[in-house]
This record gives structure tokens, sequence and C-alpha cells, in this order.
């Protein structure tokens, strides 16, 4: 069978992790193998918790946390600005140092395990796809006096030295950012937990879990697992196991691709080893890989798409960047389901009775969901207090499925504004 995208195409050999089989005991039963689930497991075992098992539906990586852009850098789906209006100062300096702090972190295991996983530490650019250069002050100016964050300012003809393109008009350069392969950088995760005593099984969806005494039972069709603590992170794959959690979230599609190599032509558009997003809305995001293909992603969707339909839908938004790259061969397209709030932040939380869930990352998973699962390891192992940062975004109904209608007539809404926007400005 061919790979479905360029991330599974890619990876390093990897050993197929055995489904859960017959009955066994564990401190933390964690339902999900994407980044959150990988995260708080790594965070247990080097707390010294490593009676983990590690559930997932299907494979390690197989949902939204392997099939992103591999963008790694700090922040939420709630803009900054936000945060601080809603939390005030001090709160939205924690809860977005965390994310900052997790982009330090996901550095140091890469090197301290020896992951390979194609890690590129040449930071993100956000190009400005509007001539008013005020959007970019603003958040420049508010990240270095609110947050202590020093964004480079990049002006147009330094931005069209590394990015030939016409469409934008200056930028910013955020440093303290990389990107990486997801999947081999949750393969490492999960040899470094293993060799820690953590348990991981594929293809082992839980169908049930129930509240035994002072224990939960976590069932799949071939096994159980006795647990103290069950966390469930599942994210926009829902697990139907607790409908207040599942409840909360909306699933909403993303579309990437991945271009042929392009060798030579890919000096044409770029001469950065940075990733690149811009200041629309509705933006594109892309990023050079290791064999001279182009990574391609955006648009948000309530359903998601054939192959051919993204490679369509995206290749009219890489022409409108990159015209010189007219028929240029698409390789590999796909989708995958992040998992939304309507607070446009994780959620993050318990209700006291052992049960934990950590989901609603937005899109903006890699450094948050790091961030998340040192909060929640801290809280098991050591009984920490700082995810209650969080408490205040609780799990909101999301109102399927008319939440889905909203959120769609939302992104048309931005989006039109945009448009409005770049033909006001010719």
């Amino acid at each position: 069978m061919t790979p479905e995208t360029w991330y599974a195409a890619s990876a390093r050999p990897f050993e197929s992790l055995p489904p859960l089989e017959g009955g066994c005991e564990a401190r933390v039963a964690i339902v999900g193998g994407g980044y959150a689930g990988m995260c708080l497991a790594l965070g247990l075992a080097e707390r010294g918790v490593r009676d983990v098992a590690l559930l997932e539906s299907h494979g390690i990586g197989h949902g939204a946390s392997g099939r992103n852009g591999g963008f790694v850098f700090g922040g939420y789906s709630l803009g900054e600005d936000a945060l601080l209006r809603q939390l005030g100062l001090e709160r939205a300096q924690r809860l977005y140092g965390a994310t900052t702090r997790a982009v330090d972190l996901i550095r140091e295991r890469i090197r301290k395990y020896a992951i390979e996983c194609d890690a590129v530490d040449a930071g993100v650019i956000w190009a400005n796809w509007f001539r008013d250069p005020d959007i970019l002050r603003a958040r420049q100016r508010l990240l270095k006096e609110t947050y202590g964050v020093e964004w480079e300012w990049l002006p147009e003809a330094q931005l069209r030295s590394v990015i030939h393109s016409r469409r934008y008009h200056d930028g910013l350069l955020e440093r303290n950012a990389l990107h990486l392969h997801p999947i081999d950088y949750l393969h490492g995760m999960v040899r470094a937990a293993q060799r820690q005593g953590v348990r991981f099984h594929e293809h082992s969806r839980v169908r049930h879990v129930e509240r035994d005494g002072v224990h939960w039972r976590v069932k799949t069709a071939g096994g159980e697992v006795k647990a103290q603590t069950v966390v469930l992170a599942c994210g926009g794959y829902l697990a139907k196991l607790e409908r207040e959690v599942d409840r909360a979230i909306l699933p909403i599609a993303t579309y990437v691709m991945a271009t042929e190599p392009l060798g030579a032509r890919l000096q044409e558009c770029l001469h950065t080893e940075a990733a690149i997003y811009d200041t629309r809305f509705a933006f594109d995001y892309y990023r050079p890989l290791k064999d001279t293909r182009l990574l391609w992603g955006g648009r948000i969707s309530i359903r998601n798409r054939s192959p051919e339909g993204v490679k369509k839908l995206l290749m009219r938004d890489l022409l409108r960047v990159f015209p010189q790259l007219e028929g240029v061969k698409i390789d590999y397209a796909w989708s995958g389901l992040m998992s939304y709030a309507r607070h446009q932040m994780p959620q993050l939380g318990t209700r006291g009775d052992g049960l934990w869930w950590m989901q609603a990352f937005g899109g903006h998973g890699t450094a948050p969901t790091c961030a998340a699962g040192e909060l929640l390891a801290d809280a098991i192992a050591e009984g920490g207090e700082g995810w209650r940062e969080f408490a205040s975004f609780g799990l909101q109904s999301a109102w399927r499925p008319f939440g889905y209608l909203g959120a769609q007539t939302q992104y048309w809404w931005l989006e039109g504004k945009d448009r409005w926007k770049a033909m006001l400005e010719g």
C-alpha cells in the first residue's frame, strides 16, 4: 500500500508495537498516541513514574500529530493579545512562557535522546501578505513588551532575498523556533520512554473506560488495563469514551501536500531553511524538506477531502505565491483532524476521580502539547498545581453539529475580510 503522507513514506524504520492482549495493571493509562499522549508518557517517565501503559487505536502519530506542518514555536491558537486581555499580565505571561520553554525542552530532548527527526533549528518567518506593516509592528511590540520575546524585523527587500515571491511585504523572524519530521519525532519519544519502562500498544482501540472501586478499567477488544489514573489524549479523533470530553471539541480538517523533489528549482523559491506562514487568518504555511521537496499546508474545513481534492485546492494557493513552480508535480496530499475548542485554548483538567483529559490544541500543537504534558506529568507524579492555569478554559460544549456551521461561517467571513483588504491595497 502506498503511504498516504510524505511523513509515513519517509519515516525511519520503526518496529510496530504489539496490540494489548490480556490483562495488566498500570499506575497510569494513556489513551492516544499523538503529541499529547507521547509528551505525557515521556514526562512521567522522566519523573520516575514508569508504570505507564499507552494505548493507540491505530499507529503512533496516525492522527493530526503525524499529519501537520511540523512547526515548533510558542503560543496558542488564541493570539497573544487576546490571551493578555482575558487573563491579565501575569497569568498570560505564565501560559505563554510555558510554550516557549516547551520549545527549549523539545530541542533538548532531541539532543538528549539522539532523536533523528530532521530537526531544522532555523526559526519561523511570519511574512506579511499586506503592504500595511502595522500588524507586524503591533505584534512585535506586544511580544517584546509583554512577553519578553524578541522577533527580528525583516524589511521587504531582505524578506524577498530569502523568499522569492512578490506576494509578501516585510516579515518577522521568530528565532526560538524549529521544524521537524513529526512521525520520526514521535517514534524517538517512544524509544526514549520505552527505555525507561513505559509500555506502548498500537492497534488497541479503547472501547470502554469504567470506574471500578478505586481503580479504572480500560478495555480494548483484546485486553484490559487496570489503572489508578486514566488520561484521554485523543485530539480530533473522538474516542467516544466520555461524552463530556468529546462534546467539548470540534474536529476540524486541515490540508497538507508535498511536491516532488525540486532540486535546483527549490532555490528559485527559497534561500532559507526557516519555516514560513503569513499574516492572513486563512494563511498558507510551508517549509523546505530534506530531499528538496516543498511541504505546503493551509485551509481549514469541517470535512476531509480526497488527496486529489487537496492537491487541486492547495496548488492554487502555492502558485499564487510561487508562480515559478507552474507544472510542478505533487507526490503526496493528505488531511488531518485537529481538535478546536470554542475558547481557542487547550483543555487540560480532571474531575477529581482519576480521569484526566488533554485536548483542543487547535493546530498549534507541538509546543503546547509538550507544555501540557509537563504540567500534567507534574500533577500526576508530584501533585503539582500548575495545570490549574488552564482551569478557566474548561469543557465548553462545541454544540456539534451546529458548531461546525458556525466554525465554517466564521472562517469564510474572516477569509473574506483578508481578500477585501488585499483588494483595497491593489
